[in-house]
């Protein structure tokens, strides 16, 4: 498995990984007009031609096959261009002590926080592929590419994960609250939001806090509760340093974790290394690595031992990297765990 730049070619697996994904997926969605304008602008953005507040750096997981199986993202720079919107949970408190009675109610703040923030998203891999290290090389893989380019994003990453919704589309969180301003049900706004009127929908919210306890019950417990088919990714960003302070999503009140640059795991400890071609035994542990490019960048898990300054690997990791022994790549080991990663 390699994770690659996305091509023209790959419209049609696109699409079809955009079916698979379901509703909720608002980053991805199954329109091919807005996902072929998303994969010409996704080639601007790995030649150098777009600004960071445009960039939108869009990869897929191939196989040795050829075969598109996965799809994820990095942002440059969130709400630069138009208004980003999250709520941020927070506190109010009353209280009347002549009658002995002190409330904190918990309260949602419509902001724009994260703006100039880098962001990964359009994290999906098919359900038969969620084995052995697929899942993380595919949500990792970007990481890396942040380690190695890091002046092309913000001082911080966030995740806006997938919140709370069923299998025919609905939302509690944005039926007790968005639907009331909005008056389409949750399916609609999130195609309108995957069309890129996420700021046109947030401005029909209300500007003043919202009391939560005014929810419904079913709409207070999934606020910051992620989608339980994204509970993985969330595991993962978790163990990279990613965590949740409190912003949430304003369709499905999914959380929105973060993590400085300098503090996440796979850019604090990777590290360019010459490699070098050889036969790893079974007990070698497996390593995320890069081949340092940006146009035409690969990314791959193999197992590899550290020499030094050299990593050992095997030659058909080499040969899926596009790259030769005495090349430079930039590499970090993977924690052992199991989880795997299925969309985000």
């Amino acid at each position: 498995m390699i994770v690659r730049p996305v091509a023209l070619t790959d419209l049609p697996a696109l699409l079809d990984l955009a079916r698979c994904a379901g509703p909720g997926f608002t980053s991805l969605p199954a329109n091919e007009e807005r996902l072929a304008h998303r994969v010409r602008w996704a080639q601007r953005t790995f030649a150098g031609q777009v600004e960071r507040a445009d960039a939108d750096y869009l990869f897929v997981l191939e196989d040795d096959d050829r075969q598109v199986v996965g799809i994820s993202a990095l942002t440059g720079a969130v709400g630069v261009r138009e208004p980003w919107y999250n709520y941020r949970v927070g506190v109010t408190v009353s209280s009347a002590p002549e009658l002995g009675i002190q409330r904190q109610i918990p309260t949602l703040f419509l902001n724009n926080e994260m703006t100039g923030q880098s962001e990964i998203c359009s994290l999906f891999l098919r359900p038969e592929q969620r084995r052995g290290h697929n899942g993380r090389l595919l949500s990792l893989a970007r990481l890396l590419f942040v380690a190695e380019f890091p002046t092309l994003f913000g001082e911080k990453l966030i995740a806006e994960l997938r919140g709370h919704a069923d299998a025919q589309g609905r939302s509690p969180f944005w039926d007790s609250l968005g639907r009331h301003f909005f008056q389409k049900d949750f399916s609609y706004a999130d195609q309108l939001s995957g069309m890129g009127n996420k700021s046109f929908i947030a401005e029909l919210m209300p500007r003043q806090p919202l009391y939560t306890c005014l929810l419904t019950e079913q709409a207070q417990a999934v606020i910051g509760k992620a989608h339980p088919n994204t509970e993985p990714a969330l595991k993962i960003l978790s163990a990279e340093g990613f965590a949740h302070k409190g912003y949430i999503d304003i369709f499905d009140g999914g959380p929105v974790v973060e993590a400085p640059l300098a503090k996440i795991r796979s850019v604090r400890d990777s590290q360019p290394l010459t490699l070098a071609i050889g036969t790893p035994d079974e007990q070698a542990p497996i390593w995320l690595i890069h081949n340092r490019r940006l146009e035409n960048c690969r990314v791959t898990s193999a197992r590899a031992h550290q020499h030094g300054h050299s990593l050992l690997v095997d030659r058909l990791t080499a040969k899926r990297l596009q790259v030769q022994p005495g090349d430079t790549v930039r590499a970090v080991a993977l924690p052992k765990q199991g989880q795997q990663t299925v969309a985000a």
